[in-house]
């Protein structure tokens, strides 16, 4: 028996795992992991507001809840994007 083909992928964007040191995203292929003491805008957040990520233009990650925004490109080349945070 041979299997089907499998599927288009439609799922661009998914929070893998959380931890209490960060959490995982998959975009596309590609998996990242965000550190909260690097990316403290999510520090505080809720489980459901991190999971609610939108993936727009194919290069931006957004996070409306939390009104964070963050290019793909800062994510897989970070010492050229410094970040800065205040709460």
């Amino acid at each position: 028996m041979k299997l089907a083909k499998r599927g288009k992928n439609i799922s661009k964007t998914e929070v893998l795992n959380i931890s209490q040191h960060g959490f995982w995203i998959a975009v596309g292929e590609k998996e990242y992991f965000l550190p909260f003491e690097e990316y403290g805008w999510f520090r505080d957040a809720t489980i459901a507001q991190i999971q609610e990520v939108e993936f727009l233009h194919e290069r931006h990650l957004h996070w409306p809840q939390l009104d964070v925004d963050l290019e793909l490109d800062s994510l897989e080349c970070p010492e050229q994007y410094p970040l800065t945070y205040s709460k």
